[in-house]
C-alpha cells in the first residue's frame, strides 16, 4: 500500500502561482509513475500531469503547458506541482497519484493509477 498526501492548495487570485506538493509514505519501492489530477466543480477527474519516477520523463495536459510544472524529489518521495499564471479554470480539487507503471503514453488514464490521495482544493478568483 501507499498513502499519499496532498497539500499547498489554498484560493488564490488569478495570475499568482502555488506550489502543489504530495508525500508517498508506506510501500514507495517500485513506484513508476506520479500524477496530478484535477476535478472542476460539477466536471469530471481530468489528468493534470504526470513524472515518471526513475527517469524525467514529464507530461502535461495541453491547457497547463507553459503554466504548470512537475518535479519529484525521490529522497523525499514528494512530486510537486508548481502552477504559474493560474487562471479562473484551474479552480478544482487537485488529486495525487501513484501508478506502479512506468508509462509514457498511457499517462493520463486514471484506471492506470493505483493509489489516490485525498485531494488538495485551489480556487482562482478572478
Amino acid at each position: 500500500q501507499v498513502q499519499l498526501v496532498e497539500s499547498g492548495g489554498r484560493l488564490m487570485q488569478a495570475g499568482g502561482s502555488l506550489r502543489l506538493s504530495c508525500t508517498a509514505s508506506g510501500s514507495t519501492f517500485g513506484i513508476g509513475t506520479m500524477g496530478w489530477f484535477r476535478q472542476p466543480p460539477g466536471m469530471e477527474h481530468e489528468f493534470v500531469a504526470a513524472i515518471t519516477w526513475g527517469g524525467s520523463n514529464t507530461y502535461y495536459t495541453d491547457s497547463v503547458k507553459g503554466r504548470f510544472t512537475i518535479s519529484r524529489d525521490n529522497a523525499k518521495n514528494t512530486v510537486y506541482l508548481q502552477m504559474n499564471s493560474l487562471k479562473p479554470e484551474d479552480t478544482a480539487l487537485y488529486y495525487c497519484a501513484v501508478s506502479r507503471l512506468l508509462m509514457t503514453s498511457t499517462y493520463s488514464r486514471r484506471d492506470n493509477y493505483n493509489y489516490w490521495g485525498q485531494g488538495t482544493q485551489v480556487t482562482v478568483s478572478s
